[in-house]
């Protein structure tokens, strides 16, 4: 099988777990109490609105920080998912939209503490959606898309209460205050380590965590391991209750091949990025639980730098789109698990539906791949680096082979890079990669959303440096349109533009399993695509 490794190397990896499983006999838990998530990738901070952090750091600020609200959740083909029309309290007691959508006003619960035993207040709200809104972090670009851009618009209105104002209704006002970003954060404990070159404690809140989430960071070693122990005066779980587990342990184990077998030995009781061959696999032996999930709000690119030559010519692009053996990577990447987003008919050559992702009406196709690229200019090709991300290198490996293997085909030399976690993510963030694939999640998945994050504006998302004024024009004229049928019609505008640029090439919505250990209960999938620990339980 794909995830057989040596007896050396997979007794280095037990101990390893061995030791970092081990407590002091004063924090000693059983093993039903601590739960074991091994991970590919890394936690590189505390504070997910670092530039550069890494969505295994989202998830970690999911269960050590609160925020005003959170997702409800609801059945997908049987599988429990996140669901953003259901919007629920959490350091919030209760929320009111005025008639006219232009306020929001939370009451806060008035027993909700920080880790550190002091009241959260609205005055620690303000302090921390101003510092969203105003520092520059990651959740600046996000709350944007929800229409929070000032610090004017949060108003103290009495201790447990606060005022959001909104410039006009936006029906993405709220659900941004469930994401990521929106941390309520310990405003005295952060001042007091602020200083006058950084005012907002950046510097500090990245290796020192100051919330009230359902897990309190005890150990934070950058790119190796967390150690967490549970929150016992948080309610805000299941039942009002504090979170099942008493420790969380995230370990990264870079090798696919070693995260199958800990989990098969039990060594480690969850994890959710394994090779589609190795799911499949275990599946098989019947022994471990595989929740296998549509990533519906997600979608697997190959992208191109659209401001980085030669990929600033459009005819190279699409060159590159008729080049690409579709089936093959499908197989190899993911054995099929997932939705293909290629090989699509369009009646006249149009959109069939304003929807994002749609599957579009590529396929490989050397012949044209070649015509495109003397039409470019360049008929006898040229180099490039194509990166990747070694945490995703179940899917991302055999998908660069076989982009290299084909390339070749018409002249384009490809140079793989194997960037880590945090660096892929940085370079990323400085627009430095001219050809790369990642992933793209929309926490609100709209098609005006859609096209507004990754596609318009210097934001880390726009990961193909997108600037069309056409397509910008048409998605902000999306974003507040309320009549269905012209929603639908722009929606197809900006899918027949996105076609006819390729900014970008959409290859698939990979599922997303999830390999448990059979007692694990309460896996939900999130909007980040990464495990909230706080539903989690042991049965």
């Amino acid at each position: 099988m794909s995830y057989m490794m040596s007896k050396r190397s997979l007794f280095a990896a037990s101990a390893l777990l061995a030791v970092t499983f081990a407590a002091p006999a004063a924090h000693a838990q059983s093993r039903a109490e601590t739960l074991r998530y091994v991970t590919g990738a890394t936690v590189n901070t505390l504070d997910p609105n670092i530039p550069g952090s890494t969505r295994e750091a989202f998830a970690l600020s999911m269960s050590s920080y609160d925020r005003l609200v959170s997702f409800g959740r609801k059945q997908l083909n049987g599988k429990w998912v996140f669901d953003l029309d259901t919007i629920t309290g959490e350091l919030a007691e209760s929320f009111q939209v005025s008639p006219d959508g232009l306020k929001i006003t939370f009451k806060l619960r008035p027993d909700a503490k920080f880790q550190d035993g002091s009241p959260v207040t609205a005055e620690d709200v303000k302090w921390s959606l101003d510092r969203c809104v105003t520092a520059p972090i990651l959740g600046k670009a996000q709350l944007l898309t929800g229409s929070l851009t000032s610090a004017d618009q949060f108003k103290v209105i009495d201790p447990l209460t606060i005022e959001v104002t909104l410039p006009k209704p936006d029906k993405l006002a709220l659900p941004n205050l469930a994401t990521v970003y929106p941390i309520i954060i310990n405003s005295k404990l952060a001042k007091a380590h602020a200083t006058a070159e950084d005012p907002w404690a950046l510097n500090w809140t990245k290796e020192n965590a100051a919330g009230s989430g359902a897990y309190i960071v005890e150990t934070f070693k950058p790119g190796e391991q967390v150690i967490a122990k549970r929150n016992d005066a948080w309610n805000r779980g299941t039942a009002d209750k504090p979170a099942a587990f008493k420790r969380l342990i995230i370990q990264s184990v870079p090798e696919p091949a070693t995260r199958a077998n800990l989990v098969e030995r039990g060594d480690a009781d969850l994890v959710i990025d394994l090779q589609a061959s190795d799911v499949q696999a275990l599946e098989g032996k019947g022994k471990l639980k595989v929740i296998s999930t549509p990533q519906y709000n997600a979608v697997t690119f190959i992208s191109m730098n659209n401001t980085i030559p030669p990929f600033d010519n459009v005819n190279v692009r699409r060159a590159i789109a008729y080049a690409l053996p579709y089936d093959d990577m499908f197989k190899a990447a993911l054995f099929g698990r997932g939705a293909p987003l290629y090989g699509a008919t369009w009646a006249d050559g149009k959109p069939p539906s304003g929807g994002y992702p749609i599957p579009q009406p590529i396929k490989l196709d050397l012949e044209k791949a070649k015509a495109y690229l003397k039409e470019a200019g360049l008929p006898e090709g040229f180099a490039t680096t194509f990166s990747f991300n070694v945490g995703q290198a179940a899917t991302a490996e055999p998908m660069a082979a076989l982009v290299k293997e084909q390339l070749g085909k018409i002249g384009i030399t490809v140079d793989i890079q194997k960037l880590p976690d945090a660096q892929m993510s940085t370079a990323i963030n400085e627009k430095k990669l001219p050809f790369f694939t990642e992933g793209i999640v929309a926490w609100l998945p709209s098609t005006d959303y859609f096209y507004r994050n990754f596609y318009t504006g210097k934001q880390r998302w726009n990961y193909s440096s997108t600037d069309n004024a056409e397509l910008e024009k048409v998605a902000q004229a999306a974003r507040f349109e309320a009549d269905k049928a012209k929603y639908e019609e722009e929606g197809k505008e900006l899918n027949a533009i996105h076609f006819d640029q390729m900014f970008q090439i959409p290859i698939w919505q990979a599922a997303q399993d999830a390999v448990m250990q059979p007692t694990v209960d309460g896996y939900v999938y999130q909007f980040t695509r990464q495990v909230d620990y706080r539903n989690l339980s042991r049965k």
